[in-house]
């Protein structure tokens, strides 16, 4: 590394993980999911729930060529059937409500050539035999944050213009470190600053209660409807046990869920879409009565179609999530092809399940109840971005009329 003070740095990054990441109470039993090749952070990590009284870690490890061998050669009924002592430890860890750290740091290509129908039979069996622990993340049950780590295969695709991959390492390294706040005195204290400013703009949003929200762009003219009672949430969530976290880090967006079934006309994405271990471009949306009847992409088309064929949900959207264009992740210039980054660099929706709790009293609701509420279901949550600096949205009241939300990609006041 010739990054300065590179391990001081990541043993500030694992405190802030562990601290305000999923914010560690005596007791918790945490998972750690990460690539082998994060070990030296994943064992930061681990040595800093310890320090704060977790009462057991346990790491998950991944490994993108494993994987893709997986993929490409196991046989048939082992893509399509998840072991019952895999869906009986992810049910043991929704019970338990365990708190979940996933360091992200995979290839966006990872999985480039491989049959998109061998991926998309593992991810949709994999879904459903996940989705005790999927349903209680998503409904704050449990503490949970996704971070980043880089790795010579991401930084590559970010940095290909760097000369050596130690150079592109590093500058993705310094990148996440930006963008967490690492570099400042107090990352800790930063975040909670950050925190409250984001929470101001989401309180503005909910007392508004908009009926609706209308994006204009190049590519773009839709209207999505929000449920009654909607909840917008903006850096940090409670668990059940009232403790905040941070589910992404880093996050700039102010998110709710939109009303699966009251969404019309078209949109289109302003970032490739890293899904599935294959980059997306340029695709584009027909929504009727909240449903994609239309849709396409320059690269990615197939794999884009097994997506939206995963389940009926997925072809409704689960959130909507409002990012201003100046966000220093968008002014860096960087498309990082992570989701993670990328969706904080730009307005972005998301195909799929809605998180429970952007409706008021949502966690407690049934399935049932939460459908009548307006909220999407599904086993994918996946999200694309379509903001620009030329975005518009109006946020329209339920008498019909508008109050400017954004002009020119930014907040409208």
């Amino acid at each position: 590394m010739v990054l300065p003070n590179f391990e001081t740095l990541l043993e500030k990054y694992a405190h802030l993980i562990a601290k305000v990441g999923v914010n560690i109470q005596k007791e918790d039993t945490v998972i750690v999911y990460a690539s082998v090749e994060q070990a030296a952070l994943a064992r930061l990590v681990t040595k800093e729930a310890y320090q704060l009284g977790a009462a057991e870690v346990i790491v998950q490890w991944n490994d993108d060529q494993i994987q893709r061998e997986f993929l490409t050669y196991a046989a048939e009924d082992r893509l399509n059937e998840v072991p019952s002592y895999k869906v009986d430890e992810a049910n043991t860890f929704a019970e338990k409500r365990v708190t979940r750290i996933s360091i992200v740091s995979q290839n966006p290509d990872a999985l480039s050539g491989v049959d998109t129908s061998r991926v998309a039979s593992f991810q949709a069996a994999r879904g459903k035999a996940l989705q005790a622990v999927m349903e209680a993340t998503q409904s704050n049950k449990l503490r949970w944050t996704v971070v980043a780590a880089s790795s010579p295969a991401w930084a590559q695709k970010v940095f290909p213009d760097l000369s050596s991959s130690e150079e592109q390492v590093d500058r993705l390294w310094d990148e996440i470190f930006k963008t967490t706040r690492i570099y400042t005195d107090d990352p800790v204290k930063a975040w909670e600053a950050h925190d409250a400013t984001m929470r101001e703009q989401a309180e503005r949003l909910n007392k508004e209660q908009f009926s609706a929200l209308h994006y204009t762009a190049p590519g773009t003219d839709i209207v999505i409807g929000l449920p009654d009672n909607h909840v917008w949430e903006g850096a940090g969530s409670f668990a059940a046990d009232g403790n905040e976290f941070m589910a992404n880090m880093p996050t700039e967006e102010v998110f709710t869920a939109p009303d699966r079934n009251r969404v019309d006309g078209y949109i289109t994405s302003t970032k490739p879409l890293s899904y599935a271990g294959t980059t997306l471009t340029d695709m584009r949306f027909t929504f009727k009565d909240g449903k994609v009847v239309e849709f396409s992409a320059k690269e990615g088309s197939d794999v884009l179609a097994s997506l939206l064929a995963i389940d009926e949900g997925a072809k409704h959207l689960g959130e909507v999530a409002l990012v201003p264009d100046p966000s220093p992740i968008s002014q860096s210039g960087i498309t990082f092809f992570n989701t993670l980054f990328d969706e904080n660099a730009s307005n972005h929706l998301a195909l799929g399940a809605a998180y429970p709790f952007s409706v008021e009293g949502g966690t407690e609701m049934t399935k049932t109840e939460l459908a009548a509420a307006g909220l999407n279901s599904s086993q994918t949550h996946v999200d694309f971005m379509v903001g620009s600096a030329q975005m518009m949205i109006d946020g329209i009241r339920k008498d019909g009329t508008k109050v400017p939300i954004f002009r020119n990609g930014d907040w409208a006041s």
